[in-house]
């Protein structure tokens, strides 16, 4: 009996599916991501020395070593098959380094971009090398983050809070969160009208909007206030109006192409609420393999990439199945192709995110997955096949109504052809307008105008944010899910009703880091570095001359400069006086919290405590229409009016429908024993009671 072989991969679900396929001739080993990496507790890259790394078995991962040791000396091959991208090079890179003094040939590199028998069986009749190319590029940006991480973190913990972190792209996408914020602090409403009229054809009424007056289009703020508007609609009610001009038109609606790891992220976020980092936990398990029964099996192919390129035996596979389920009227004659708009880059190599066999419908499979697996895999699914299906068609008609000098225009919009939104349904309004020829008179029911008001830009939320990193080009797609989950977690942001709002920390940490280091937070700097980590990819750069480049560029002479000026910075004044001496009192972000202090410490020692400081939830107090605040009471926390003695509004501090009754909402309590706990507030009807609140509390 000959050897056996040994595959390792990077998960002990993936290596559960894969081992039923392969059978009994292969091992299949999970490495559990990473098992060797630059050390946890010291800077670990020597810059002296050409930025040489220091590499050291990670934490707890000595017996995953020894084992995957162990199985190699007695394998006949070694098949790394960790995950087809950079992370997954330098994981495949780690084990053949720690498996060269037992293994001198014999280890192979094989990459899966689904989980199906068929998929593995090809891979591993055509096994590669390790790409050295992709592991240097995923060293370069590894070290890149440890320069940051390690030179930045400890300056501002030292001279501030303790663990405060500057990553490198964490830090970029605080400042787009900082930014917004202050774009809506700053925000000036601006009023503007618009006039809109109802108008009756026989027995039929549409509406029409003003859109030209003595034949000059109307802008968005041609009409400014009231007086304005109303002088318009005196016009108007004076007139005699006929119809112009009718255009009927076809209008064609293309189908989504099929998703990429952002995409994914954005619209899991918009139809859901899904955050980043479950939509990725989700599709990681989908791709690692689901138990159906009788097999085991991956659902989806590899869920980290930026193209939308789908293989021809997929498309051929889509088509039959269109034709099969709803006709060749829903079947373009070609099939439809998508170019990728990204860069070349490691994640290019793979597909767009599709079902790994679109014949496993999402109801063949729903009693196999939980509801949030059902939900993705719904969306993935009907997102491919509505890809190649054919566009939507709406019959468009335009109207232009004159009278006394004004234009209305009406427009109306009805489906003609379905086409993909059969499968991929999205909104859209149907809007119909009577039979409206030229020349034809229609009468005024109302003429009315209506104020509008120039709204802030929104905060974002975790989609809208996964959009605007990827439009800028900073970071991968694959990292947005860390990233938003590190500054949340660190206390830089927090979450409003989905939205992203940096907290009083992640705008000092933002204000400082753009006095100091304003290139780490330049987004078009961040962006350039991942074009450069393209170029070490792609084998047109050598990775230590980046890393050369960014240290000794200018990153050394801002970090001499920054202990500089760290020492001399106290902190941020906040518009009051000492009342000792008159100096002007500061926000000190000290290493064991938040205070305020005298500007003129140690001179004089001034201080207030900031414990006891209320938590602005952001909205008005119905009564009285003072700021509500977050309050600890007697019971638990609750909400009050900031006015108060004057005003004694309160509400309780809500956290979600119950999960029992779905009647009661939950609220915070305390115990006799002053223990606080989670409960319904339908008490004693609904007994529920939980040391957590639901995922969905508000923060």
């Amino acid at each position: 009996m000959g050897k056996k072989k040994l595959l390792i991969v990077e998960s002990p679900a993936k290596a559960k599916t894969i081992q039923r396929y392969l059978g009994k001739d292969f091992i299949v080993k999970a490495s559990m991501g990473h098992v060797i990496d630059l050390p946890e507790k010291e800077f670990g890259v020597d810059i002296e020395k050409d930025f040489k790394p220091k590499y050291v078995t990670i934490k707890g991962k000595d017996k995953v070593l020894r084992e995957i040791r162990k199985a190699a000396k007695e394998s006949e091959e070694v098949l790394l098959a960790t995950d087809p991208d950079r992370e997954g090079e330098a994981i495949s890179w780690h084990i053949a380094n720690a498996l060269k003094r037992i293994k001198k040939e014999g280890i192979y590199r094989v990459r899966f971009h689904e989980i199906t028998k068929k998929a593995i069986e090809e891979a591993i009749k055509n096994p590669d090398e390790i790409d050295e190319n992709k592991v240097n590029a995923q060293q370069a940006r590894r070290i890149l983050d440890r320069i940051v991480g390690y030179t930045i973190s400890p300056l501002l913990s030292k001279k501030f809070k303790k663990a405060l972190s500057a990553g490198r792209v964490q830090s970029v996408a605080l400042r787009l969160i900082c930014d917004r914020e202050e774009e809506i602090r700053k925000f000036v409403p601006k009023e503007y009208w618009t006039v809109e009229g109802i108008f009756r054809k026989e027995t039929s009424k549409f509406p029409a909007k003003l859109f030209a007056v003595d034949g000059k289009k109307l802008d968005k703020f041609d009409i400014p206030d009231e007086n304005s508007a109303n002088q318009l609609i005196d016009r108007a009610k004076k007139a005699v109006f006929v119809v112009t001009r009718v255009e009927r038109k076809e209008r064609k609606r293309k189908p989504y192409p099929p998703f990429i790891t952002s995409t994914l992220q954005q619209e899991a976020s918009k139809r859901f609420g899904f955050p980043a980092k479950l939509t990725m936990q989700i599709a990681q398990q989908l791709y690692e393999g689901i138990d159906l029964g009788k097999e085991r099996v991956g659902l989806i192919t590899y869920m980290r990439t930026d193209s939308t390129r789908v293989s021809d035996e997929a498309v051929k596979e889509v088509r039959n199945f269109i034709e099969e389920n709803f006709g060749l009227e829903y079947l373009p004659k070609t099939k439809r192709s998508y170019e990728t708009k990204t860069p070349k880059s490691a994640q290019d190599a793979h597909e767009a995110i599709r079902p790994t066999s679109v014949f496993r419908t999402p109801e063949s499979v729903k009693k196999y997955l939980t509801s949030e697996q059902y939900k993705l895999y719904e969306l993935i699914w009907k997102r491919f096949v509505a890809s190649q299906m054919k566009d939507a068609v709406f019959n468009t008609v335009s109207a232009d109504i004159e009278g006394n000098g004004l234009l209305f225009r009406a427009t109306g919009s009805t489906l003609k052809e379905e086409g993909f939104l059969k499968v991929y349904p999205v909104e859209f309004e149907e809007k119909l307008l009577p039979d409206l020829n030229e020349g034809d008179k229609v009468e005024q029911e109302d003429i009315k105008g209506i104020q509008h008001f120039t709204e802030p830009p929104p905060r974002y939320t975790e989609g809208t944010l996964v959009k605007a990193l990827e439009e800028e080009g900073v970071g991968r797609p694959s990292t947005y899910a860390t990233i938003i989950s590190n500054i949340i977690q660190r206390g830089y942001v927090e979450k409003e009703k989905q939205k992203l709002k940096p907290t009083e920390l992640g705008e000092f940490i933002n204000d400082i880091l753009k006095k100091l280091f304003p290139k780490i937070v330049d987004v078009k700097f961040t962006a350039n570095i991942e074009e450069e980590l393209d170029k070490i990819e792609e084998g047109k750069k050598e990775w230590i001359e980046l890393l050369k480049e960014f240290y000794f560029g200018e990153f050394k002479e801002l970090l001499e400069k920054a202990e500089k000026e760290l020492k001399s910075l106290k902190g941020e004044e906040i518009g009051r006086e000492c009342p000792k001496c008159g100096a002007p009192l500061l926000k000190i972000h000290g290493k064991y919290g938040t205070f305020i202090a005298c500007s003129k410490y140690p001179e004089c020692k001034y201080k207030e405590s900031l414990k006891g400081e209320p938590i602005k939830t952001g909205e008005m107090c119905p009564k009285c229409g003072g700021e509500l605040v977050i309050k600890n009471g007697k019971y638990g926390k609750f909400i009050a009016c900031s006015n108060y003695p004057k005003c004694k509004y309160t509400a309780p501090l809500t956290y979600g429908k119950c999960p029992k009754c779905k009647e009661g909402d939950i609220v915070e309590r305390k115990s006799k024993k002053g223990k606080k706990f989670f409960g319904c507030s339908r008490y004693p009807e609904c007994d529920f009671i939980s040391n957590k609140p639901p995922s969905e509390a508000k923060k």
